[in-house]
């Protein structure tokens, strides 16, 4: 009954649709045919076939269904169908020309510094940069952190799902104090290479390689996702082929890094950043152009429901709240801030640790700077398309092709847009896989071969050790890419295991900061256990993928002809029941959002390690206790070890001071040896 009941709300709402005169039968309209499929997406009778319930249902879907498609084809006889456009912008000759260009000036920084700059001969000079000025690893460091990932990502977000993820800027400022208070002090005192040599000199060893380990899995994953994920979306929606895009990236980052190592890497981010900024800047002044003004903007975020900033749901199933994206993000932040070797590398490449605090202030600055402006792009595109959205009609097949699709064609007649845009995306590409290839060079290098397996490398042979490792980490990122890609939603796992890694790699440093009683087996055994518990919530959440419904979109007024029946084709093949109970996948802890991933990794890291620690720590002293309790407990030792047939006899008599040539008094001579009780 029920089942029918919606049947018949279905009908009438498409009646509802169609003016009385389509119903008509008129031998001169054009006829359109109805594919069985499509009747039986409206008609989902559980009753036979062959009843008379099923072939009335029947008919009137056939009758409703022509008579449809021949108004939608009758009132798109002048307009092309959005989801098919005839026109396509298309990547011009003029824009590869300005990409190429873009990589060809980072190409000539890591031949200058690789062949005709002097020094850099050593491990020091090739991975530290002895002594770097600070506006360009400023500038650096700002681009290391501006992903393409987050530059095509966020404007989506903004665009579905409203603005409550802008908050994120908050964590960011606040890491500021935490990082330049606590732990750069640490760094700079103890002149390291690697933040990893902390966790050597605080637990030992084995920490140390735990420590470098994670970060070499974590960045190699991540600079393939990185570059793969980008490529692909300018691809559809630019055209430009995937497998170009991404061996021009590997190419050129390759090259400049193996070649020039962090003063190359520096220099170019640099070049880089300014760049991205033009690209970013001149999207958005075109934008209140065409799109509207600032005013115009908010004004119609806030009327369709984009604007959100205080979302208070103390629930951690919901993706995005203010304790989600600021306390989440806190942790998230930190760990990229003060615990990856990618930032740290170049904060120690500066003089002193007072030019270290001021670069790390002014880039989190600027990158707040970068991102307020990327979520402004993503209200000023919903607000081109507020009435045709093109991921509704078809022009478009992902979200995060939002973006380039907007760009290419809003600004198609704007000559060399299309190329500054392409190039401020590879830039961004650039920057993130360059940062990572040296730091992973300097991991693998002071980490894993001179500490971890006791291999000798002179200062003089660093270098050159360092450049094949940035080689070997580039060819084997770049194989990743075509392994990921055929893997479909390792993308987004991937990402997540990013933040998983990070948290517990910081776990790790606050416990040996934070926690005194911290031990080496402790923290080895807690670090072990917290990844493995983190990255099985991580991937079984993966698995679950729970999506969050994107708000409400509008197709209203298109300047083209809109497929309806295929939107209505698409609600009524969705299932009417409710979903069915997953198991375990559907437990709360699986579907909580993935900013709190950070957090939970470092926290239980925390928590396990000065757990296991202090248990350590009490079964050693018992183990004392009883090893010095007369014997009596420790059948090896015997109780004549404890008595003593001579008394003890003090003095307070001084020393006998030695005279020239005597030499030393050897203070382990028997008291009595000295002085004899008369």
């Amino acid at each position: 009954m029920f089942g029918t009941i919606l049947k018949l709300l279905t009908l009438c709402a498409l009646a509802h649709s169609i003016n009385a005169h389509t119903l008509k039968q008129d031998p001169q309209r054009q006829q359109v045919a109805v594919t069985p499929e499509q009747k039986y997406l409206i008609v989902r009778g559980e009753s036979s076939a062959t009843s008379e319930e099923h072939l009335q249902f029947d008919d009137a879907a056939t009758l409703l269904l022509t008579a449809f498609k021949t108004q939608q084809l009758e009132a798109g006889l002048d307009l092309e169908e959005c989801s098919k456009p005839t026109h396509k912008a298309t990547f011009s000759a003029i824009d590869y020309v300005i990409l190429l260009s873009m990589l060809v000036v980072s190409l000539g920084i890591g031949i200058f510094y690789g062949f005709f700059e002097t020094g850099g001969s050593s491990s020091d000079d090739f991975l530290l940069g002895s002594g770097m000025s600070l506006l360009p690893v400023t500038l650096s460091l700002t681009t290391s952190f501006i992903t393409a990932i987050e530059l095509l990502g966020n404007p989506s977000e903004m665009y579905f799902q409203g603005t409550q993820f802008v908050l994120i800027v908050i964590p960011m400022l606040l890491v500021i104090p935490v990082a330049i208070k606590v732990f750069y002090p640490i760094y700079f005192k103890m002149e390291l290479t690697s933040c990893y040599e902390y966790l050597g000199i605080r637990f030992g060893k084995e920490i140390r390689i735990l420590g470098a380990v994670l970060y070499v899995i974590q960045m190699c994953f991540y600079t393939a996702v990185a570059v793969l994920a980008p490529a692909i979306a300018l691809s559809k929606a630019t055209g430009l082929d995937t497998k170009i895009a991404v061996i021009l990236i590997y190419v050129v980052c390759v090259f400049y890094s193996s070649m020039g190592g962090i003063k190359a890497c520096v220099i170019a981010d640099s070049f880089q950043a300014a760049v991205l900024a033009v690209s970013l800047v001149l999207i958005v002044l075109l934008g209140s152009f065409y799109s509207g003004n600032p005013v115009q903007v908010f004004q119609t975020a806030a009327e369709r429901s984009r604007l959100e900033f205080f979302n208070f749901d103390p629930s951690p199933t919901t993706r995005h709240t203010v304790w989600s994206v600021v306390i989440g993000g806190f942790f998230y932040w930190t760990s990229l801030f003060c615990t990856n070797q990618a930032s740290v590398q170049k904060c120690m490449s500066l003089k002193s640790l007072k030019l270290a605090k001021i670069a790390l202030g002014f880039a989190i600055v600027g990158l707040v700077f970068v991102f307020l402006l990327n979520f402004y792009t993503g209200l000023m595109v919903f607000t081109h398309y507020a009435d045709c959205d093109p991921l509704s009609v078809g022009r478009i097949t992902a979200s995060d092709q939002l973006l380039p699709y907007y760009v290419i064609n809003t600004y198609d007649h704007v000559y060399t847009i299309a190329g500054i845009f392409v190039a401020g995306i590879f830039a961004a590409s650039l920057g993130t896989v360059a940062s990572a290839l040296n730091s992973l060079s300097a991991v693998t290098c002071e980490d894993l071969l001179i500490n971890g397996m006791n291999i000798k490398i002179s200062p003089e042979k660093g270098a050159t050790y360092a450049k094949w490792m940035s080689l070997g980490y580039g060819v084997g990122s770049f194989g990743l890419v075509f392994i990921v890609e055929h893997l479909g939603g390792v993308l987004q796992a991937t990402l997540t295991l990013n933040g998983l890694i990070g948290g517990v790699t910081l776990g790790l440093f606050v416990l040996g900061i934070a926690c005194k009683q911290a031990n080496t087996k402790g923290a080895f055994y807690g670090g072990l256990l917290s990844l493995a518990l983190v990255i099985f919530v991580g991937v079984v959440a993966q698995i679950a993928n729970v999506e969050t419904p994107a708000l409400p979109t509008s197709v209203e007024h298109c300047d083209c002809h809109v497929n309806v029946t295929g939107i209505i084709d698409d609600l009524l093949s969705e299932s009417l029941l409710p979903p069915a109970d997953q198991g375990f996948t559907s437990w709360p802890i699986f579907r909580m959002s993935y900013m709190w991933f950070s957090m939970v990794g470092c926290l239980l890291t925390v928590f396990l390690g000065w757990l296991i620690s202090v248990i350590i720590d009490a079964v050693q002293r018992r183990s004392v206790l009883r090893l010095t309790a007369k014997g009596i407990d420790n059948p090896a030792i015997s109780e004549d070890v404890f008595k003593c047939d001579e008394p003890v006899i003090f003095t307070t008599m001084k020393p006998i001071e030695p005279t020239s040539g005597e030499g030393h008094i050897n203070l382990a001579i028997r008291l009595d040896d000295e002085y004899s009780p008369k």
